[in-house]
């Protein structure tokens, strides 16, 4: 089986990025638009701002899998010919780098820690890219993420480079516009 099309969506937080993401699944025939969700409530706000993402996409057809930790879970739940959109990279990252801080113990600072996962996510999207008719992934801009860690923009930065690569077309969007770089 071919692999399915992979589209890597990137721009500044707020910028339309994961709207104009949605509405190119949209445009797809796929029979299902499977919405993988990377974040996490730590607050009022984010679970509020959750609950509304889940009820507009429950509304708009999306099969909703909330993976805000070890995105590899996802495959069994991919079919072939589905469209699969992933919101976001840069929350999955953040997640993943800094797992365990509440316990004091974040993966960031354990040798190899980060390396396994990034060796399962890059498992991960190819499995997904077989797997699927279509990949579309969103990510904030390194330089206009909200997060200033040095080591979190330098593993950013590699992640990017690795999509772009791997990429059938890449696209910035500012400002609710998508410029197509790739």
């Amino acid at each position: 089986m071919a692999a399915g099309q992979l589209i890597f969506v990137s721009g500044g937080v707020r910028s339309g990025k994961s709207a104009w993401a949605e509405k190119f699944i949209y445009k797809t025939d796929a029979e299902n638009k499977i919405y993988l969700a990377s974040g996490q409530a730590y607050d009022a706000e984010m679970e509020e701002r959750i609950q509304r993402h889940r009820q507009d996409r429950k509304n708009q057809g999306w099969k909703t899998i909330e993976q805000p930790l070890h995105l590899e879970k996802v495959i069994p739940e991919i079919s072939a010919g589905d469209a699969v959109l992933w919101d976001c990279v840069t929350t999955w990252l953040a997640n993943e780098l800094y797992e365990g801080w509440e316990q004091g113990d974040p993966c960031i600072d354990k040798e190899g820690c980060m390396e396994q996962k990034w060796s399962a996510l890059q498992d991960t999207v190819r499995q997904i890219r077989n797997q699927a008719e279509l990949l579309v992934i969103v990510s904030n801009e390194v330089l206009d993420d909200f997060v200033r860690d040095a080591a979190y923009q330098q593993w950013l930065g590699r992640i990017h480079l690795w999509l772009v690569a791997q990429s059938d077309k890449a696209y910035e969007v500012e400002n609710g516009v998508a410029y197509r770089r790739k």
